[in-house]
């Protein structure tokens, strides 16, 4: 596996792949932009109605591309499980138009049926996404022969790449290595993995020696484990959005092989992290961090909510997001 795909620096670049996988990819050649990098998991912004803000969404991407960012995300700190269908489907397109031309676009679409989850696949490539991302389902544990035919029912009614998430760190139970090396076997190429069980190195190189180091993953715990997951071959990071500048600086200094500046980035980076220990702190930091950047008006989330950030929580955020500027800007 390649680490320095997408760094340093560029934009991920379209490439033809050969994709021996089941379904609409079995033995087509297509052309799929390069999923590796920094992509990240924007927060959706709401207006005081509660309804999505379209303008301060056209801002914020702005803002992530300007900032390094190779690519978007529409996941789960997007607030996704607190959205409609219709405003996961609104979310979704303007999504894929926004980062048209300038990066990656990845749009989730797990749910609790198979029916549904494919609906949203089917949406988010008809709306331009390069890929599509899943969760497993989050209500019921199931075994691994009925999530090997959920993810597989998902990869082929599309023909873009899946990414399978372990989102094990929020919700459910990790996925095991041997389900995910099965959907490897089965779909080749068109699939990619999301790891965030832990122990987050040991199981992402388990993975891949499950998959002969074919197998491409992402890191996906903000940024924490980071440069572990590089080392072991990770091609990229699912970060949040709100500080994707110290992402993108901590991400093209491994590329680079700068390894003291990237371990000067990410001390002050994993204490943010550490003060994010549920789905609702990490969005209310996030927000919070945006709000002061500048970005979004509000840090307004989707109700109901837990007492997760008070005000000297506020006040550490900002102390450590100074800490991790003055790491990013010391060259």
């Amino acid at each position: 596996m390649t680490q320095a795909l997408g760094v340093p620096g560029g934009r991920p670049a379209g490439k033809v792949v050969w994709i021996s996988g089941p379904g609409l990819w079995r033995g087509e050649m297509r052309t799929m932009t390069e999923l590796a990098g920094v992509l990240a998991v924007f927060q959706t912004p709401f207006d005081g109605d509660g309804r999505v803000d379209h303008p301060t969404m056209e801002k914020l991407f702005d803002w992530l591309f300007a900032n390094g960012a190779d690519g978007v995300v529409f996941a789960m700190v997007s607030e996704i499980l607190r959205l409609s269908s219709e405003e996961r489907d609104e979310v979704a397109t303007m999504t894929c138009r926004l980062s048209r031309g300038r990066g990656a676009c990845v749009i989730s679409v797990g749910a609790e049926s198979v029916s549904t989850a494919v609906r949203h696949a089917r949406h988010a490539e008809d709306a331009g996404a390069d890929a599509v991302m899943a969760t497993p389902p989050l209500l019921h544990a199931v075994g691994d022969d009925e999530l090997l035919r959920y993810f597989t029912a998902i990869a082929t009614s599309v023909g873009i790449p899946l990414v399978v998430q372990d989102a094990s760190g929020y919700v459910g139970r990790p996925l095991s290595i041997e389900l995910q090396a099965r959907l490897f076997s089965e779909l080749g190429g068109q699939v990619m993995f999301k790891p965030e069980a832990p122990p987050i190195g040991p199981r992402l190189t388990r993975l891949l020696d499950a998959t002969g180091g074919r197998a491409r993953a992402f890191e996906g715990t903000g940024g924490l484990y980071l440069i572990d997951s590089f080392r072991r071959g990770a091609v990229g990071t699912m970060p949040a959005g709100d500080v994707v500048w110290a992402l993108a600086a901590l991400w093209r200094a491994l590329g680079s092989g700068d390894f003291a500046r990237a371990y000067r980035i990410a001390g002050p980076l994993a204490l943010l992290i550490s003060m994010q220990t549920s789905l609702d702190s990490f969005v209310a930091v996030e927000k919070h961090l945006l709000v002061r950047q500048g970005v979004f008006p509000s840090g307004a989330m989707r109700e109901p909510v837990g007492d997760v950030l008070d005000t000297r929580g506020r006040e550490e955020a900002d102390r450590l997001m100074d800490l991790i500027r003055a790491a990013v800007d010391d060259t």
